[in-house]
């Protein structure tokens, strides 16, 4: 189906070969248009045969350009049509946890195989037929990010509720032949998909490796907001420990035989059960840092080594940190490090805990402003307040409540600022100065 040209970039390719808003958009080098995939991949070339529909009209225009140049269309959306969602109804849904009266994008559930490729989103295959999955081997598309849950086909189906769930396991096959590299994970339940059930789709996924590159553990988040849903409850501490050694004893008998690990448990799993956090190697590649698997691990190798990069200061700073309750011990273990080092910095550091989801939601990403406002009011603040840049959504402008950092800041009476998880960053933000 013919794309919409919105706009063209001036000084482009296509607006020095006549390309104007308004025209469709129908094909490049006779291959269909008809999204981003598509697009990206085939606009790559040197010399392109550009197919048009201008005023209902066919029209055909040749373009030379740099290999990788950006041709410099515009569409209506990135994707150039509708996002995809998702056609389960996964028992650990997060979405279908959440409170009323939020705004509409939280309540939408995407499962597209085009946001995995781009930005990292998890899809589950339910949705995708198989000459989807060719287009992504053809087009060596990788890595891909897959939900998976659990191997076992039964199991799998009843904990999506979609009957495609089954069906679509043999996908993953199929991109790990294609040459695609697949990233997956499991959220795990207990009592569910845990123990001998864990056992079984780690063996089943590690049959795939090296296509299937890696695999997450992560814990279950449950909100307060579960009435009428799946009765699903968290882990506790000592059945958190298990599941971390059940994962390190896999990951070891895999590394003994191949000299590479596959599976990791979530940093969530280590904090809750009161475990010590492996070191940096241990995560090789930090394939799925966005699963929050390594992440705190890298923070503290990163800022471990810009303190010893950075120069000397005497300056005399006292500020505070906000985060989530399952790492606040692990943030306060990072600001005295930076303590030693320099020991004009003092920082107080607050775990907020979480009224707005529920106690048993832990992690910073999903603090909202009003929990730091009533929790935080009042207390010594210093200079300035510093959150993980998590806690705001991508465009960095607002919490999940729709509070904003200007918002933050006429509460509190202190400048709020954010940080993300780089330890460079940690550091010379946190110290407001640049020290290398």
């Amino acid at each position: 189906m013919p794309v919409l040209i919105k706009g063209t970039t001036a000084g482009s390719p296509a607006h020095r070969a006549g390309v104007r808003p308004g025209m469709y958009l129908v094909s490049i080098n006779r291959h269909p248009i008809a999204d981003v995939l598509d697009y990206q991949f085939y606009a790559t070339e040197r010399r392109l045969e550009i197919e048009l529909l201008d005023g209902g009209k066919a029209r055909k225009v040749k373009i030379r350009k740099e290999q990788y140049e950006d041709l410099g269309l515009e569409f209506e959306t990135y994707l150039m049509d509708r996002q995809h969602s998702c056609k389960n109804k996964c028992v650990f849904c997060f979405v279908d946890q959440m409170p009323p009266g939020m705004r509409d994008t939280l309540y939408f559930k995407d499962d597209d195989s085009r946001l995995s490729f781009l930005f990292g989103n998890y899809i589950t295959l339910t949705n995708l037929e198989e000459k989807d999955i060719r287009r992504i081997i053809d087009m060596h598309i990788s890595p891909v990010n897959v939900s998976v849950h659990t191997t076992n086909p039964e199991l799998r189906v009843r904990m999506m509720a979609n009957p495609r769930a089954a069906s679509s396991l043999r996908y993953l096959e199929m991109l790990a032949e294609g040459g695609v590299k697949v990233n997956t994970q499991i959220v795990l339940c207990p009592e569910l998909n845990d123990g001998e059930e864990l056992e079984r789709s780690l063996s089943d996924l590690s049959a795939l490796w090296p296509g299937v590159q890696s695999v997450a553990v992560v814990p279950v988040g449950l909100t307060k907001y579960r009435q009428k849903l799946y009765p699903l409850r968290p882990f506790t501490p000592a059945e958190a420990a298990a599941a971390v050694d059940q994962i390190e004893n896999f990951t070891a008998r895999f590394f003994e035989r191949t000299g590479a690990r596959l599976a990791y448990a979530a940093d969530e799993f280590y904090l809750k059960a009161g475990r010590p956090l492996p070191d940096a190697d241990y995560y090789g590649e930090f394939n799925q840092l966005e699963n929050g698997v390594g992440l705190l691990t890298l923070l503290r190798q990163e800022l471990t080594d810009a303190l010893s990069d950075s120069i000397d200061c005497e300056k005399e700073r006292s500020i505070s940190v906000a985060t989530g309750t399952a790492a606040g011990g692990f943030i306060a273990e990072m600001t005295e490090l930076i303590s030693r080092r320099y020991p004009g910095f003092r920082c107080r550091v607050y775990p907020v805990v979480n009224d707005f989801f529920g106690h048993e939601i832990t992690v910073a990403g999903l603090v909202t402003g009003q929990d730091i406002i009533r929790q935080l009011k009042g207390q010594d603040l210093g200079e300035g307040l510093y959150l993980p840049g998590v806690m705001l959504r991508h465009e960095q402008d607002r919490f999940l409540d729709d509070l904003t950092l200007p918002d933050l800041e006429r509460e509190l009476g202190v400048p709020v600022h954010t940080v993300d998880n780089d330890g460079y960053e940690f550091l010379n933000t946190l110290m407001g100065e640049d020290l290398f």
